[in-house]
């Protein structure tokens, strides 16, 4: 009888780990592999609060748009975002780094996992391990980017493992006809301007993102298929960050940087 009690109560604090899930339809859970005990802000819409405090219904839910709108108190971690029009999806928040409050669109190691070369639909809705290597996807980044005014920073931690940056004033990917197309404002940093330079062949700002299977950058070749990962290449890059093993970034490192991640949040003037 004790054993059968013992596994009634397992029973029901699973049930009750999982309705939020249920209740709330992460759309990109498993694609992120993301775990329920990750996530801080499943249990409550106050992050802080205990977690294991009550659940609430969908539409009861408060969730942010993106990381910028979580308490600036909170710790970073796994958290539900839902951007405009978007059902709830899992990402990233670093709120330690230049103020907090920024939505992790990718991370890459130099000893990662994952192989990056991916298909266009598997770019389109991301891929990877949230708390380690991960691309959120190019329809979500899309999705977010056009909801307010945002700013990116590439984060590049170069061959003896420093932390440089390259900050963009701006920072917007169009929607999927448009190839997701990436904009970009003003650079500003440590770690070199590699995404507007002044080269045809090397530039990124501007450019449709390309993968294996849909060649759209300026090389009479296909640039992702040729350097591995989808990425907006010209002709064909300066920087290439979604790649195993040879993130590269301008002449900061070329090929050798030990690992990156791009972080965005709404510009500070709007």
């Amino acid at each position: 009888m004790a054993a059968c009690h013992s596994n009634l109560l397992l029973f029901a604090s699973m049930l009750a780990l999982l309705a939020p899930l249920l209740a709330l339809n992460i759309e990109n859970l498993e694609t992120l592999k993301a775990k329920p005990e990750d996530i801080i802000n499943l249990y409550s819409d106050k992050p802080g609060e205990n977690t294991k405090s009550r659940v609430d219904e969908p539409q009861q839910r408060n969730l942010p748009k993106d990381c910028s709108e979580i308490r600036s108190a909170s710790p970073s971690g796994v958290y539900v975002i839902q951007p405009t029009g978007l059902q709830p999806i899992v990402v990233y928040c670093d709120m330690s780094m230049a103020g907090g409050g920024w939505t992790v669109i990718q991370r890459n190691n130099n000893s990662t996992e994952i192989t990056w070369a991916e298909s266009w639909s598997t770019y389109k809705y991301g891929f990877g391990n949230v708390l380690a290597e991960y691309w959120l996807g190019t329809e979500y980044i899309h999705q977010i980017s056009k909801q307010k005014v945002y700013q990116v920073r590439f984060v590049i931690w170069d061959a003896t493992n420093t932390t440089k940056f390259a900050d963009y004033s701006l920072f917007y990917v169009e929607e999927e006809s448009q190839g997701y197309r990436l904009r970009l404002g003003v650079y500003s940093g440590t770690a070199g301007d590699a995404m507007s330079s002044n080269s045809t062949s090397s530039v990124h700002d501007n450019m449709k993102f390309s993968a294996k299977d849909r060649d759209q950058d300026t090389y009479n070749g296909n640039c992702a298929s040729s350097y591995g990962g989808g990425w907006w290449y010209s002709g064909c890059y300066s920087a290439r960050l979604n790649v195993k093993g040879a993130i590269a970034w301008g002449s900061l490192c070329n090929g050798n940087c030990k690992a990156s991640a791009i972080l965005i949040k709404p510009a500070p003037y709007c």
